[in-house]
C-alpha cells in the first residue's frame, strides 16, 4: 500500500511538471524582439516576411532604443521576457553581468550588417559639411576657448567657424539610452574633442576627459527626440534649419526630403559606409536568448531567414532598406554562429 502511495505521489509530481512544462511553452507562440530604433526596420522587414511565408506568427517586434532593449532582455528568463534584442552597440559588460544575474546565461550574438550615423537636415536648406570638432563644439557642454575649458556660449554654427551656416544650432538626437547616442559620443564626440585639443585640456586640468568629451549640451541647442527617428524625420521637413542625428537607412528612406551632412567631405552614401570612407559608421546587432530556443516557436526559423542571402545578402531585401551588407566571409560566419546558436 505504501509503495502504491509513492507512486501515486511520484506520478502526481511528474504530471504536474509536465502541465507546467507544457503550460510554460504554451504561454507565448510568438517571438517578441525588443532594442534599437535603428535595427527596427531591418528585424521588422525580416518578421514580415517570416511571418508571410512560414506557418509561424509574425514577431512583434518594438523599438525601445538599445539601452532599454538590453534592460528588458537581460531581467529574467520566461515568456514574460523577451527572446532577441536588437542593438546599435556591442552589448556592455555591465548589461552581461546583469543578463548572467537574472540567470539569463548563455546569449548568441548576431552582427547583422553596418550603417552610418548621419548628421540630415530638409533639403530645403543648403547641404553642410562639418568636421567632427566643428560638431563637437556645437554640442558639447563644455568647450575649449583660448586654452580655457568653459560652459559652452555658442548659439549660432558661425561663431564656431565663419565659415558655417549663420543660423542657430539646434539638433535632434536620440537620447542615451540609444546605442545611436552612445556611437555619437564615441565616433563623433570623442574624436572632435580630441582633435580640437578638449581632451588634452582636460587632462591636463586633473579632470576626467569624459566629463568633458562625452557630455552633451542641456540648454536647447540638443533636443533629446526620444527613440522615434521617424519623429525626427518629420521635424526636420517641418523646420529646415535644425539638424537630426539618426541612421542611415532613415536618411536613404527619405532622400526625397532630407539630405545628410558631409564629415571632413565625405557624403554618407552606401558605398562610402560599406568602404569605411565615412567616418561615422558602426556595426549593428541583435542578441537571442538562447533558453527559449525550443519553448517558444519559431527562434531558429527566424534566425536561419535573418541570415539567409535573400535578406541580409548584397542582393537581399534589407539592402533594399538601407542596411550595409558584411563581406561574404563575415556574413558565413555570423550566419554559422546564428544557426548555431553559438554563445557569447
Amino acid at each position: 500500500m505504501i509503495s502504491n502511495k509513492i507512486a501515486i505521489a511520484v506520478m502526481a509530481v511528474v504530471t504536474s511538471t509536465a502541465l507546467a512544462s507544457t503550460a510554460h511553452a504554451q504561454a507565448r507562440d510568438q517571438i517578441r524582439i525588443v532594442g534599437s530604433s535603428t535595427v527596427f526596420p531591418f528585424t521588422t522587414a525580416v518578421a514580415e516576411n517570416f511571418g508571410r511565408d512560414t506557418d509561424f506568427k509574425t514577431p512583434v517586434v518594438e523599438s525601445t532604443g538599445s539601452g532599454g532593449g538590453l534592460r528588458l532582455f537581460c531581467a529574467g528568463v520566461g515568456p514574460q521576457h523577451p527572446d532577441i534584442t536588437n542593438a546599435s552597440r556591442k552589448i556592455k559588460t555591465s548589461e552581461i553581468e546583469l543578463c548572467a544575474s537574472n540567470g539569463v546565461a548563455e546569449i548568441t550574438e548576431v552582427t547583422v550588417g553596418y550603417d552610418g550615423i548621419v548628421i540630415a537636415n530638409s533639403k530645403q536648406s543648403e547641404l553642410s559639411d562639418y568636421t567632427k570638432g566643428q560638431l563637437f563644439t556645437a554640442l558639447a557642454d563644455t568647450v575649449l576657448i583660448d586654452g580655457e575649458l568653459e560652459t559652452n556660449p555658442y548659439e549660432t554654427w558661425d561663431e564656431i567657424d565663419p565659415s558655417l551656416p549663420a543660423k542657430d544650432i539646434e539638433v535632434l538626437g536620440p537620447p542615451p539610452t540609444s546605442g545611436t547616442r552612445d556611437a555619437f559620443v564615441e565616433l563623433v564626440m570623442e574624436e572632435g574633442c580630441d582633435d580640437v585639443g578638449a581632451e588634452a585640456a582636460a587632462e591636463a586640468a586633473g579632470i576626467d576627459p569624459d566629463e568633458v568629451c562625452a557630455r552633451v549640451r542641456e540648454d536647447g541647442m540638443f533636443v533629446e527626440a526620444g527613440e522615434n527617428d521617424n519623429l525626427i524625420v518629420q521635424k526636420l521637413v517641418a523646420n529646415p534649419d535644425a539638424y537630426g542625428i539618426f541612421g542611415f537607412s532613415f536618411l536613404d528612406q527619405n532622400s526625397d526630403t532630407l539630405q545628410g551632412s558631409l564629415i571632413a567631405g565625405v557624403e554618407p552614401t552606401f558605398d562610402n559606409i560599406a568602404s569605411g570612407d565615412y567616418g561615422v559608421s558602426r556595426s549593428l546587432y541583435f542578441y537571442v536568448k538562447n533558453a527559449h530556443v525550443g519553448v517558444i516557436p519559431g527562434i531558429r526559423e527566424f534566425l536561419a531567414e535573418y541570415t539567409a542571402e535573400r535578406a541580409w545578402g548584397p542582393d537581399g531585401y534589407l539592402a533594399d532598406k538601407g542596411l550595409i551588407p558584411l563581406p561574404d566571409d563575415m556574413r558565413g560566419a555570423a550566419r554559422t554562429n546564428a544557426v548555431n546558436l553559438s554563445p557569447m
